[in-house]
């Protein structure tokens, strides 16, 4: 491990001489390129110093082993117990560290949330994973913005498309595709009986040009006058779009932006982030036919989820992880819950690796 790490430290240090070269400095498209992989190396070469300078005290210790001073001895021989304890805690760090990494765990992200079963309940409940993500995002300084949505009289939301933009975003909340679901009374039952109602939530990552290219001959384009809140325009103006992709039959409806151009741009951004979505998941589907995914398989039928409201506690399934921070979560604190999936998720991928 000490060659590679040796090896990643110098790369590190040659990717900061070319940012500094006037040259490269002035291609913005270089430098952007340059500059994300010297980003993603941080984490290693900082840990990567601390390790290599404990293998150099090592060293030394034992070459004062070999010597005659036995009181320099009988202080090395104490230092190497503390420094051997310090290089295994190290090497665990670097393990995880230098796990394969999703290329797209640094982007922005689409969020897609519907109700599912439960009809006025489950729209409900979408409403309050709506209020999660985003007090999530908030809690981490990120950006979010509502490009469509359609809401219920009575508070529920039947769909709503969120883009969440922030350092790592897809990589923090790509756990949370899948089918959530709730157990609770409604509101609206007066017999106290418990219900069960789902949503489900898709998080796909943003795409950009270079990752998908798309033919404006496979675009059927139509526009239409905006619905609900909104202004004068709304009724008057034919500034909706909906955008069919012809190859898949994939539609993606925009109205929540003020220009017939911005719902475009904002529909195209979702029909890219879908169609590549869609190509992970085959790719998600070969991994998992070669070995058993245990966190982010890409499956979205999948029941990962469930938040009962009388135990005050919430489950995930696929690591048998219950809080009974209920309340919490439903503000947005659902750090501890993402940090366990990843941990998973890293214990996983080693395994895979030994096995």
């Amino acid at each position: 491990m000490r060659e590679k790490i040796q090896n990643i430290i110098e790369k590190h240090a040659h990717l900061s001489e070319k940012m500094a070269d006037p040259e490269i400095f002035n291609d913005q498209q270089k430098l952007t390129a340059i500059a994300k992989e010297h980003s993603s190396m941080e984490g290693v070469v900082s840990v990567g110093k601390d390790y290599i300078s404990v293998l150099q005290d090592i060293d030394d210790d034992r070459l004062i082993l070999d010597g005659d001073d036995s009181e320099l001895k009988q202080i090395a021989q104490e230092e190497l117990i503390e420094l051997e304890s310090r290089k295994s805690v190290l090497e665990e760090e670097l393990k995880v560290l230098l796990l394969p990494r999703d290329p797209n765990d640094n982007k922005n992200l689409i969020l897609e949330i519907r109700a599912g079963t439960g009809g006025d309940e489950a729209a409900l409940f979408a409403a309050d994973l709506f209020r999660v993500y985003t007090r999530y995002a908030e809690r981490k300084n990120w950006k979010y913005k509502v490009m469509d949505s359609s809401e219920t009289g009575i508070g529920g939301i039947k769909e709503a498309i969120v883009s969440i933009q922030g350092k790592g975003a897809f990589g923090m909340l790509k756990y949370e595709s899948g089918v959530h679901r709730v157990q609770r009374v409604p509101k609206t039952e007066t017999s106290g009986r418990v219900h069960t109602s789902a949503a489900t939530i898709a998080v796909l990552p943003e795409a950009e040009d270079v990752d998908i290219d798309v033919n404006d001959s496979d675009l059927k384009i139509d526009t239409y006058r905006a619905s609900g809140a909104g202004g004068q325009h709304v009724n008057k103006t034919e500034s909706a779009i909906r955008i069919t992709h012809i190859p898949t039959g994939l539609v993606v409806t925009c109205q929540d932006e003020s220009s017939q151009h911005k719902n475009r741009a904002a529909a195209l951004k979702v029909l890219k982030s879908r169609l590549l979505a869609a190509e992970q998941e085959k790719v998600a589907a070969e991994r998992a036919a070669e070995r058993r995914s245990l966190v982010s398989t890409g499956d979205r039928s999948a029941k990962i989820r469930t938040y009962n409201f009388s135990q005050g506690r919430v489950t995930d399934h696929r690591i048998n992880f219950t809080s009974y921070r209920l309340n919490e979560v439903l503000d947005g604190d659902i750090t501890e819950i993402i940090e366990k999936l990843k941990i998973a998720e890293q214990q996983e991928i080693m395994a895979s690796d030994i096995s």
